[in-house]
């Protein structure tokens, strides 16, 4: 790995680098709007993904097309199981290569999957149709994760139009499936795209990412005993069972909380371990005891715990708890795991790496970088830990992600490209497009 001094700090390209991006913030709001009109909801991604290559070709990167493959990946160390498989579900890498190698190789890596929208009659406008108002551009995935990929884009293309070039290896990532199993990027990796850094913007309010949780999908189905409401004492009630589950469930996060001193990162985390009931479907007839209730849950646990280890945990638990309730006695029920089986990791912030970082932030924004331990995960943890690749999040505010009325700061979008670019100055060095 190459060395990361600053010899390759250049004033005088630095002004000219702020004078760009002086001009820029119109073509930023305005590309950010048009990647936020393409609703790539999961499995619907392929117009913005075809909109991401356009833009790709245009910079003058080679384009690396791939779907996921499952088959393939399910060998694959970080491997979460799929929650389904769609035409058109592409990742879309840019690749700028260089003979030079002056510098250091990174990664810009960004998902193009959004949430879904929930109640659309809640939002003030179309989600889907960006609304700019008081400096912000409104709009489902513009926080998370839009404008992050337009932030990389444009510090990438802000050295082009000024005649320049990374004197590096240098891989645009547009990725799929962050937002459920993280296999987009672990299918990246597994392809063989490698570098001595990654830095993903996610919408962290320009904060550096130390560490983030470890995150666990799971699905329970439990089962009860029909019965017309009529004799109700003669059934037994899935889907009030399901909440009584539910419950004892909750009280494991609640003592996994207690144990947050022994993870540095998240000592000032009001309750980094966050249990999530996120779909519940059950029930036959509003005039029958319903027989059948499946929920979803999300549940986060510490770096260090293995997911494997913490299915074992949670099962005990539950086996435990449930046979202590008398009134859980004649109900059975059943897990299963998808989506996110995701460790968590934790960043070395002496790194050399985050200190460049951190010290850019500091020297373009005039205020030092602030360090955040997430309670999410990113796709931070494929490269970390399985692709021993220093790794973290820097990216622009956001308020209301996942949530209604999503919204980004544009002059925070612009402050993170512009913070992003000098970064890919001194860390990859630099050299003048033939």
């Amino acid at each position: 790995m190459s060395s990361t001094s600053n010899s390759f700090y250049d004033p005088g390209l630095a002004r000219e680098i702020n004078a760009l991006y002086k001009e820029q913030y119109a073509d930023i709001t305005s590309f950010l709007c048009a990647l936020i009109k393409h609703p790539s909801l999961l499995g619907d991604e392929e117009s913005a993904q075809n909109f991401i290559e356009e833009t790709f070709i245009s910079m003058d990167l080679v384009v690396d097309r791939f779907a996921i493959n499952h088959e393939a990946l399910k060998t694959v160390e970080g491997y979460s199981p799929s929650v389904g498989e769609w035409d058109g579900h592409d990742n879309i890498v840019g690749v700028h290569r260089t003979k030079s190698s002056k510098g250091n190789s990174l990664i810009l890596n960004g998902h193009i999957d959004v949430v879904p929208v929930g109640a659309e009659d809640l939002w003030s406008s179309k989600p889907f149709d960006p609304v700019i108002k008081d400096g912000r551009i409104y709009g489902r995935g513009g926080g998370d994760m839009k404008a992050g990929i337009a932030a990389y884009i444009f510090a990438f293309n802000s050295l082009k139009k000024l005649g320049y070039r990374p004197a590096s290896d240098v891989f645009l990532q547009s990725v799929v499936e962050e937002e459920c199993t993280g296999n987009g990027a672990l299918a990246c990796l597994h392809r063989g795209y490698k570098a001595d850094a990654a830095i993903i913007p996610e919408p962290f309010n320009e904060t550096i990412m130390s560490a983030q949780m470890g995150v666990m999908w799971l699905q329970i189905e439990v089962t009860g005993k029909p019965a017309h409401v009529l004799h109700d004492t003669q059934g037994n009630n899935a889907i009030e069972a399901t909440f009584k589950i539910w419950a004892h469930l909750k009280k494991l996060a609640s003592e996994w909380n207690k144990n947050k001193h022994l993870h540095p990162p998240f000592h000032a985390a009001e309750a980094p371990v966050k249990f999530n009931l996120g779909k519940i479907s059950g029930g036959e007839w509003a005039s029958s005891v319903p027989t059948r209730c499946q929920m979803d849950i999300r549940c986060g646990f510490f770096p260090g715990q293995s997911p494997k280890e913490i299915q074992q945990v949670i099962e005990r638990h539950l086996e435990i708890t449930i046979k202590n309730d008398p009134s859980l006695e004649n109900i059975n029920y059943t897990i299963a795991y998808s989506g996110f089986q995701s460790p968590g990791c934790v960043v070395d912030t002496s790194s050399k790496f985050i200190n460049l970082l951190s010290d850019t932030h500091e020297k373009e924004l005039g205020r030092p970088a602030e360090l955040f331990a997430s309670a999410a995960t990113t796709d931070v943890r494929t490269f970390q830990l399985y692709g021993h690749i220093p790794a973290t999040c820097y990216g622009p505010e956001a308020l209301n992600i996942h949530g209604i009325d999503e919204s980004v700061s544009i002059q925070s979008t612009v402050d993170v490209s512009r913070v992003i670019c000098h970064f890919i100055t001194q860390w990859c060095g630099i050299e003048k497009v033939d």
